[in-house]
């Protein structure tokens, strides 16, 4: 049996705490690997070598920074098929949507590579008399990470690049459901030029996330997952003085107005909604046709497209989606299938009992779609997180709007029309983070910014971007005058006890 460690300090660290996590290949339902889970101890050894080594790291310059993330952008291009069938064994995940995964990591480590652009401060000459003001953005010191499993190397590579291309240490705590790719992400950074202890990976459940948390040496956590392990991570990480990054759950809706391409609505909504069997805190699992005659035609095509999806194993290249992570998860999905059912949705197309041959114990399931879900369904409240798509019918734009306006997650949203006129106001109004128009699934690129509202996102900064730089950085500014008599010995000049202005 395969045991996926910790790496600590540039290498492999067993287990001490005797406790493992099973790793499953989602497409036979066997247990193909196990990962140690670690404990307090495990935390703190990786803490004190990241300490060690975050401040040599950060007396590089930021040139210097930046020539690692260059390196390791060469090295992930170079192991990107290895990578993604790597990803793919543990996830389940189809091969090109493995590799989607990798590259929209690889874009942040692209944006990092221009550190030293990123890092410049604020310079102002004369701000009063003989008074210069400009500003620095120093490293935090050691940060740290913790991944969820639907996206095992786009998340940490949001998360680590920046922090490091900053100049801090990371401790990246990923998912114990698909861990291998994160280490093998570590060992590329020490083969691109990152020094030995400066990205340490710890594996862990709750155990670890609590230490991580309560370390006070560490001072910013980033987080992607679900909504109640979001705010409690905030919570916990704020209390205890840390600066705090959580991302949430989703309910993503797609708005469908009748000038829209239907023919390309639907082609997108395949994909947004059962692409990665759904596992996607930006998939789309709600639209919302406005108009009888639009729900409709809708709803005809979206069964027709839908009944021709693929569903295969991950590796192979005709399936559109594979199996869900996990048998808990499959579980977890038909229950809330059937919760539709008995809160009066219609099940259109149920996608439970799906059997792939040759791989009966793979956790599979084919799509589901379901008509005339109501705001006031539980099912259609919480987000499912697999291959179910809800049709919620509207009369007007203004009630489209108002769906995922008042809906408790705020993280994307779509529009489908040719209509510049309600897309603007579309996109000017909802009470969501991130708009598409005829996007349906509305990731900004790595140069702006991810990041939703309401209980999609807790914190004040977002993923990415000159947010990340932000998170990762600290803003220190420095006041400076220089009397103008001192190079002549001159008088010194009187100072008042006044609070000091720039008269």
């Amino acid at each position: 049996m395969r045991t996926i460690s910790h790496f600590i300090g540039g290498q492999t660290v067993q287990r001490t705490s005797g406790r493992f996590g099973d790793v499953f290949d989602p497409n036979t339902g066997q247990i193909q690997a196990r990962v140690d889970l670690g404990t307090v101890e495990e935390l703190n050894h990786a803490m004190a070598v990241a300490k060690a080594a975050q401040t040599g790291w950060a007396a590089l310059n930021p040139q210097r920074r930046a020539r690692v993330m260059f390196e390791m952008k060469r090295l992930i291009e170079r192991d990107m098929d290895k990578l993604a069938h790597l990803l793919s064994s543990e996830h389940g995940k189809v091969i090109s949507d493995a590799k989607g995964d990798i590259q929209r990591g690889l874009e942040v480590v692209e944006f990092a590579c221009g550190i030293p652009h990123l890092l410049k401060g604020d310079y102002t000459e004369g701000a009063g008399p003989g008074i210069d003001v400009y500003s620095m953005r120093q490293p935090l010191g050691v940060v740290a990470g913790i991944t969820p499993f639907n996206f095992p190397a786009m998340i940490p590579m949001w998360m680590f690049a920046p922090a490091l291309a900053c100049g801090n240490a990371f401790i990246l705590k990923p998912s114990e459901r698909d861990p291998s790719v994160p280490v093998m992400l570590a060992e590329l950074l020490l083969e691109a030029g990152l020094p030995e202890g400066v990205l340490n990976v710890v594996h862990g459940d709750k155990t670890v996330v609590d230490a991580i948390l309560d370390h006070p040496d560490i001072k910013a956590v980033s987080f992607v997952g679900s909504s109640d392990i979001a705010n409690y991570v905030y919570a916990k990480g704020a209390q205890n003085g840390k600066r705090m990054q959580c991302m949430g759950g989703a309910k993503n809706h797609g708005i469908i107005l009748p000038d829209a391409d239907l023919d390309q609505a639907v082609a997108d909504i395949m994909g947004a909604a059962y692409g990665s069997a759904g596992e996607r805190c930006m998939a789309l699992p709600v639209v919302v046709p406005v108009g009888q005659a639009t729900a409709e035609a809708l709803r005809e095509r979206l069964v027709a497209a839908a009944e021709s999806l693929r569903v295969g194993v991950s590796t192979d290249p005709e399936a559109h989606y594979g199996p869900v992570v996990g048998a808990a998860h499959k579980a977890r999905i038909e229950q809330y299938i059937q919760m539709g059912v008995d809160e009066g949705a219609e099940l259109v197309l149920d996608g439970r009992g799906f059997k792939l041959q040759g791989h009966e114990e793979g956790f599979f399931l084919a799509p589901s779609l379901f008509d005339h879900v109501t705001p006031d369904m539980k099912s259609y409240q919480d987000e499912i997180f697999g291959p179910v798509l809800q049709i919620v019918r509207a009369q007007t734009l203004e009630e489209a709007i108002s769906l995922p306006s008042k809906h408790p997650y705020g993280n994307g949203v779509a529009i489908f029309t040719r209509n510049g006129d309600a897309a603007r106001e579309f996109a000017s109004t909802v009470e969501v983070g991130m708009v598409g128009i005829n996007v349906p699934i509305p990731v900004p690129v790595a140069y702006h910014s991810f990041g939703g509202w309401k209980r999609s996102g807790f914190g004040d900064l977002n993923q990415y971007g000159m947010d990340g730089v932000r998170f990762y950085t600290r803003t220190k500014t420095v006041t400076q005058k220089w009397p103008p008599n001192s190079r002549n010995g001159g008088p010194v000049v009187d100072q008042s006890f006044v609070i000091p202005t720039m008269k």
